[in-house]
């Protein structure tokens, strides 16, 4: 295995048992920040962890996080959500999931999303296709939108022309695309972190990432998955 793989695998192994030590737990701390977002004690431990495990491991690499910010060099750097679902991981919800990439040189090489209250886990490393608990996953044939499974928050025109829509939120719905289970996904404001491993997952799976406007790029502020048959569809509906 990739080692850089390995490192994100063994990463996502320590923040499913961060996440999962205070999952549904009265004491878990939780205050909102400056943009009334909530954030855990768990997201901040899950990030710290993940942070000081590179340092020592990967010296050299910089670290992007949603919760502590950017650091170190840009040339190799480590994209981080600790607990994407952070509002779900409140209430006892289990969608949530710990986000990791690796962009080199600006491209995605690695990207881990793990949702232990799921018991799921999904990966991918550019080139060698994308797996869900060591299972090989692909999107879907849907070629019509009149048969697609689309989930979004809300967007009536393409909702319409779908055959069943449902809102599967945060980072599930995606994974889904590349799983084959759904046809389209989208996100209408994201950051960058949320994105990042997505991307390159639902690629390696054969299907197609862009934003709103149509560029593949995790840091467009939207997103939009697709089985790539039905994205250039899906996006006209969008616009």
């Amino acid at each position: 295995m990739h080692a850089d793989l390995a490192l994100a695998l063994s990463l996502a192994d320590a923040a499913d048992a961060i996440a999962m030590a205070s999952f549904g737990s009265p004491s878990l701390g939780v205050r909102l920040k400056s943009d009334r977002s909530p954030v855990s004690d768990a997201d901040e431990a899950t990030e710290r962890m993940i942070r000081e495990r590179l340092a020592h491991e990967r010296p050299h690499d910089g670290v992007a996080g949603e919760e502590f910010g950017t650091s170190g060099a840009a040339e190799r750097r480590w994209i981080v959500d600790p607990i994407d679902g952070t509002k779900n991981y409140v209430r006892g919800v289990p969608v949530f999931a710990s986000l990791l990439a690796l962009e080199e040189r600006g491209r995605v090489t690695i990207g881990v999303v793990s949702a232990p209250a799921l018991a799921r886990r999904w990966w991918a490393a550019a080139g060698e296709g994308a797996f869900c608990n060591g299972r090989a996953i692909h999107v879907s044939r849907v070629a019509s939108l009149d048969a697609a499974f689309l989930s979004m928050t809300t967007f009536p025109r393409l909702a319409r022309q779908c055959a069943r829509v449902r809102d599967f939120g945060d980072f599930w719905a995606h994974m889904l695309v590349a799983e084959g289970a759904i046809d389209i996904a989208v996100d209408l404001e994201v950051a960058a972190w949320d994105m990042a491993a997505v991307q390159l997952i639902v690629e390696e799976a054969g299907g197609r990432f862009t934003d709103l406007r149509g560029d593949a790029r995790y840091d467009g502020g939207s997103g939009v998955s697709t089985n790539g048959v039905l994205h250039d569809a899906a996006l006209e509906h969008l616009r």
